[in-house]
């Protein structure tokens, strides 16, 4: 049974940081791609960084420079620093992972977590 479960989410001033964690069970997490999406009520759900089985790491051109994506393969844990915070970073924060390479599209994740909500002010 595969489960992904956020933490790390609050509330922060611009300029903030905050860290945000995935705990990843009930899968081989090394061959995973993993990722980070975020959704609010009036924008559809985004991609904001993902990080390949092999390593590579993609990120929005809105979280560039500011955001850093990392998993620990021996503890199956996925982060995603956030840096600079700004209000439009607000929103969900879900996890999601799937077998393989990363999908293009979120509906493609096969396993998302519950989301932790993170509020930039």
């Amino acid at each position: 049974h595969v489960q992904l479960v956020e933490s790390g989410g609050g509330s922060v001033q611009a300029g903030g940081s905050l860290r945000l964690s995935c705990a990843a069970s009930g899968y081989t997490y090394s061959g995973y791609c993993m990722a980070w999406f975020r959704q609010t009520p009036e924008r559809e759900r985004e991609g904001v960084a993902d990080v390949e089985a092999n390593g590579r790491t993609n990120y929005a051109d809105s979280v560039k420079g500011r955001f850093t994506i990392s998993k620990d393969n021996a503890k199956n844990t996925l982060s995603l620093q956030m840096n600079s915070l700004k209000p439009e970073d607000t929103g969900m924060y879900y996890c999601a992972a799937d077998p393989g390479n990363c999908p293009h599209r979120p509906a493609w994740y096969s396993y998302w977590g519950q989301g932790t909500q993170v509020t930039v002010s």
